[in-house]
């Protein structure tokens, strides 16, 4: 077991890598415990929950509606809660990001904690206190940087997941790599048949590894002014991907990485060896790296996304593996070079 601590301005936040659902009741505060799940969890794990309360959405994006969120506030209050309650999502992403949001919002915040059950949300969403939900399409257009008090993280959760989610984890986990750790890419190289087959010790070290890297991001500019923006790598496009064609976050973020090293190749940055490697990879991990789709499709989801200034955007890009780049640059730039490379 292995605690990695992420110091926000409000208060830190704890993330216990490999510690057991079981031993839950722990970390949580005296107060009256909310619990947010999913059907698909509630399936699986409520004989393991706290006693307490919970509402359990539907599993996927389309959860993350206002609209929907609406009815998780009608139930808080039916039920009582108020300023000194707890609320604990248990689940993947989309919990997470729902719970976060409903926990920061409710009553002006109430605290909030999480056990994180995808590989996805073990590496990424759970962690770094952002929390969104989505409006007309777009991805955590609205939401808050509230940090979770804690964040379990139970590897032996993984192995009831289905292959294409702990993929959509694998993603995160190699832009962690890229933008910031050649030796933890060369690592993830070595081990990939390992982490697909979620063999142990591998899957826990890497689920750490990543954790570590994000979470030294994170406390260092916690509310996205400098170099937090490294880790949009990928997502600009790839979110504008996911938006048009509602593929899997996981996947559309490959194909977005895909983008942006081509496009650091096309500006010099780095080599064809070096392209290849991260497609490589990539692939190695049953990402895809590029999707037939209509360029101007694509700029007109991503000119609403919220990383854009007026008529240009931060875009990250590559100097080497491990060796990140933010660019501002004019959004006519970028639609040229996906007209011309596409």
């Amino acid at each position: 077991m292995e605690t990695i601590l992420i110091e926000g301005q409000n208060g830190n936040s704890a993330i216990i890598v490999d510690e057991r659902i079981e031993e839950l009741a722990k970390y949580l505060p005296k107060k009256k415990l909310f619990i947010i799940t999913d059907k698909n969890v509630e399936k699986h794990y409520t004989t393991v929950f706290p006693e307490a309360p919970f509402f359990s959405i539907n599993p996927g994006e389309a959860s993350k509606r206002l609209g929907y969120i609406e009815s998780i506030y009608r139930w808080l209050l039916e039920n009582n809660a108020d300023r000194t309650s707890f609320m604990l999502g248990i689940g993947g992403g989309v919990v997470c990001d729902i719970a976060g949001f409903v926990a920061s919002t409710y009553m002006r915040g109430v605290e909030f904690g999480f056990v994180s059950t995808s590989l996805l949300s073990q590496v990424d969403a759970s962690v770094g206190g952002k929390n969104g939900v989505d409006l007309d399409g777009y991805k955590n257009i609205i939401g808050t940087f509230t940090q979770p008090r804690f964040v379990l993280c139970d590897t032996r959760l993984l192995k009831t997941l289905p292959h294409e989610e702990l993929v959509n984890g694998f993603a995160e986990m190699v832009k962690h790599a890229i933008i910031l750790d050649i030796k933890l890419f060369e690592q993830l190289e070595h081990d990939c048949i390992a982490l697909l087959n979620l063999n142990q010790p591998e899957i826990s070290k890497h689920i750490a590894e990543s954790i570590r890297v994000k979470a030294s991001i994170v406390t260092a500019d916690e509310r996205e002014s400098g170099i937090r923006k490294l880790l949009n790598f990928g997502h600009t496009w790839g979110h504008a991907v996911e938006t048009l064609t509602g593929i899997s976050h996981g996947k559309a973020v490959s194909i977005g990485m895909e983008f942006a090293c081509r496009l650091s190749m096309e500006k010099g940055l780095i080599g064809n060896k070096e392209y290849l490697r991260v497609i490589n990879l990539l692939q190695s991990c049953g990402l895809p790296t590029r999707m037939n789709i209509e360029p101007n499709k694509v700029f007109d989801a991503l000119v609403k996304d919220k990383k854009q200034n007026a008529n240009s955007i931060d875009f990250v890009l590559l100097k080497g593996i491990g060796v990140p780049k933010i660019e501002t640059m004019a959004l006519e730039e970028l639609k040229k070079f996906a007209e011309k490379r596409l």
